[in-house]
């Protein structure tokens, strides 16, 4: 099967027997594998109680041995060259979530397998500490995470995130954090330290104050009441956070620029951005399928808005224009996120972080720095 055909074989797989709980309906085809075994569900339509089985689908962990922790990327429409991903796979399960396909480089699906199949990196701290303890590290920001989120779900029992935090407690290793999980809010402690170093930012992302939209959308994320109450939490312990509404999606969540702003500003976040929907490879058929399913009523019309700021298509690769889209619809959306930025106050620049207090820790060795 060439890769044309397998696109849009993938972008035709329709979902059965759609999970509870999950973003995703669909078990879309890897695009890597060259044989696709695709279920026939219709034989089980007269057996209710497996069709229930399969609806329930459990998260599976899974241990990753990777041998570094932090990612390097040059792209120039990131912010950050270095990151930090404590997990592979998202238990949010976002409908919209660009990261999807990286779970096809292990096999898998980016569907149900994204946010069902997470990979735990156990030694992600040890990892960390080896790299910021090489002679060759000249310290920068370090992001935490760039591409799925750091305190997701099983964050609360593993606790990897916390425990890479103490490794850049102990070395001021200047860090920015993102995430649309409140659980943040656990490490206040740790994150309080390295503020005052200044050496931490929080960015947290805030989609939709629809209740609703949330849950079917982001299904195991914080409600945006949690997420505001954490920006407020943060923003009481002196800590400088910035809100990101994203993505904005056209004909679903672009209306509501203007009170996502006014309520981050009033929670105490200091800088906003926002990020244009990206359907990059296989985020499109999932999207697409969650559109069907959950806002059947609005799908003609956000596909339409979505290539009328992706030049005629429902995706751009283009460096300099894929974060914010192009043409009217566009520009109009720019401009209200401007306008309503500055008159919340939150065009304003979050303080730069701090490098000049590192402390190169000990390697694995256990051997001490004489410089």
């Amino acid at each position: 099967m060439d890769g044309t055909s397998q696109e849009s074989e993938a972008a035709n797989v329709s979902p059965q027997i759609t999970p509870h709980g999950r973003g995703s309906g669909l078990e879309p085809l890897n695009r890597f594998d060259k044989i696709h075994a695709i279920p026939d569900y219709e034989a089980f339509e007269s057996d209710p109680e497996f069709v229930e089985t399969l609806q329930r689908v459990q998260t599976v962990f899974l241990d990753d041995h990777a041998q570094s922790i932090v990612s390097e990327n040059d792209s120039p429409d990131v912010p950050f060259r270095y990151s930090v991903n404590p997990y592979r796979g998202c238990e949010h399960g976002c409908a919209y979530c660009y990261a999807r396909p990286y779970h096809e480089y292990l096999g898998l699906n980016a569907g149900i397998d994204f946010e069902s199949k997470i990979f735990v990196k156990h030694q992600a701290a040890q990892l960390l500490r080896n790299w910021l303890a090489r002679d060759a590290w000249n310290p920068e920001q370090i992001a935490f995470s760039g591409v799925t989120d750091c305190y997701q779900p099983c964050e609360r029992n593993f606790e990897l995130t916390r425990q890479c935090l103490e490794v850049c407690v102990q070395a001021r290793q200047p860090i920015s954090i993102i995430t649309k999980n409140a659980l943040v809010v656990r490490d206040l402690d740790l994150i309080g330290e390295l503020a005052q170093w200044n050496c931490v930012h929080v960015n947290i992302s805030l989609t939709t104050l629809d209740r609703q939209l949330s849950r079917t959308l982001e299904p195991r994320t914080s409600s945006p009441e949690a997420r505001l109450r954490t920006i407020k939490a943060l923003s009481d312990a002196g800590i400088p956070v910035r809100v990101m509404t994203a993505p904005i999606i056209p004909g679903l969540n672009d209306s509501e620029l203007p009170s996502l702003l006014e309520a981050a500003a009033q929670a105490g976040a200091r800088h906003a951005s926002f990020v244009m929907l990206r359907l990059p490879l296989t985020v499109e058929p999932v999207f697409l399928e969650w559109l069907s399913r959950s806002e059947p009523l609005k799908r003609d019309r956000v596909v339409a808005l979505v290539k009328s700021v992706r030049g005629g298509e429902l995706n751009s690769a283009t460096f300099g224009e894929r974060m914010r889209g192009t043409g009217q619809i566009a520009n109009q959306i720019k401009q209200t996120f401007q306008l309503f930025a500055r008159k919340h106050g939150l065009d304003r620049s979050l303080p730069k972080l701090e490098t000049r207090h590192f402390i190169r820790p000990a390697d694995a060795s256990g051997q001490m720095h004489l410089f």
